[in-house]
């Protein structure tokens, strides 16, 4: 707010008692003392004029009560405009605007590229950003906000996983991650996030978010390098890391060397028409202590060339966690190197003593989901410590390797 003169002189709101008068512009000027004013903006086709009255007039909780007729006024409100990112001194300045941009830079080693969006922005990503390189924990991007509209426009962040990678992960030095930490509802598509460090996506909105046609390009890390003693460098690099409810994934691509998605807790949960290839499959879990993942579906993905096919795994010392109502549809899965389907409660160990403090039900295959795993891989493997109830499993038909086993005999549909 500013002053007509040479700056506003604030009068206790006792002092103001509320006319409403209708004009057609946006800002008002009304008196207050001498030739000093105020302008108000809100957000309104009307304004209000607020007039100078002598104290003595009205009580102070009387004025107080008027003054709280007046609507929507904002001190700094937000400003219809365009902001321009291009370096991160820009992004103060940048996020007043409901429109964003983002421009071709590198962000400094060490810092968070972090964007805290007004509601209802709309970020356009213009040019590449690289992340520099440093040893420290990350994230290296981090957007917040709610109703956001973001587009990569096929633009590429590049983590310079490459310069990180040992093989290890998690367990070797140390690696910022995620790479992109979203906490953003509304909707985010078209970005290539190429060589992440570690875990590439962190997803943990408070609101409805839809995620489409993002490609995460971890295919650099299948090589080994100087640090990784012959072993593919790239490890721990999964793709989405899943722990919000009311998330769409979809028509998105993922190459790396751990999960293509990993949910972990959360409901209503939609991972569909995506891909992905070289991983560990598509996982519900790790599933820790105290948490709840349902109503979750599966649906039209392909899987290609991972360790695993379709994955929920438990932790075998986990408690009063559940997983229900997951549906897979529609899924194929080729050359899975492991397993084709597993479930297992025994988790860090894989098929070893199940715990039993984590409870499994409803878990449905339905529509035509088509399995085929290597010749030395396992078709199906159930491993339960806590499952209950019936599940319908006509909608899996599997081949290519042995059968595996299960110690769980409620299932329909489908026999192992």
């Amino acid at each position: 707010m500013y002053s007509r003169q040479r700056g506003l002189r604030w009068c206790e709101p006792a002092l103001f008692v509320v006319e409403p008068t209708k004009y057609r512009q946006g800002f008002i000027t009304t008196g207050i003392t001498g030739n000093y004013s105020i302008i108000l903006q809100i957000n309104r086709p009307y304004i209000t004029r607020l007039s100078y009255k002598l104290f003595n007039m009205l009580s102070i909780s009387a004025a107080l009560s008027l003054l709280s007729m007046v609507p929507a006024i904002r001190a700094s409100p937000v400003q219809r405009c365009t902001g321009t990112i291009s370096s991160l001194g820009d992004v103060a300045d940048a996020v007043k605007c409901t429109t964003i941009n983002i421009e071709s830079f590198t962000v400094p080693a060490g810092e968070t590229f972090s964007i805290s969006a007004p509601d209802g922005a709309t970020i356009n990503v213009k040019g590449q950003v690289t992340f520099g390189v440093k040893a420290w924990s990350g994230p290296l991007f981090e957007l917040s906000g709610k109703g956001i509209t973001f587009n990569g426009n096929g633009y590429t962040f590049n983590g310079q996983g490459q310069e990180y990678w040992d093989g290890l992960g998690s367990s070797g030095s140390t690696k910022p991650h995620p790479m992109m930490k979203i906490k953003s509802s509304g909707t985010f598509t078209n970005l290539i996030v190429k060589n992440s460090p570690q875990q590439c996506f962190s997803i943990g909105n408070d609101a409805t978010l839809t995620i489409s046609k993002v490609i995460v390009d971890n295919s650099d890390g299948n090589n080994s390098n100087s640090k990784s003693g012959g072993k593919p460098a790239g490890h721990n690099t999964d793709g989405f890391d899943v722990s919000a409810s009311d998330v769409t994934i979809e028509d998105s691509t993922v190459s790396n060397q751990d999960d293509c998605i990993a949910i972990n807790k959360g409901s209503n949960i939609i991972f569909k028409g995506n891909s992905c290839t070289g991983g560990h499959g598509i996982s519900i879990g790790s599933i820790s202590s105290g948490v709840t993942v349902s109503s979750v579906q599966i649906l039209n993905n392909v899987v290609k060339n991972n360790q695993n096919g379709l994955r929920i795994k438990t932790d075998a010392s986990a408690t009063g966690s559940t997983v229900s109502g997951v549906t897979y549809s529609g899924n194929t899965v080729t050359g899975a190197t492991k397993y084709g389907v597993i479930i297992d409660q025994s988790y860090p160990s894989t098929l070893g003593t199940p715990g039993k403090n984590v409870k499994i039900s409803d878990i449905t295959f339905s529509g035509t989901n088509t399995v085929s795993v290597a010749s030395g891989a396992k078709e199906v493997e159930v491993n339960c410590g806590d499952c209950s109830g019936t599940w319908n499993w006509s909608g899996l038909k599997v081949s290519g390797g042995s059968a595996g086993s299960s110690n769980y005999k409620s299932i329909s549909g489908f026999s192992i």
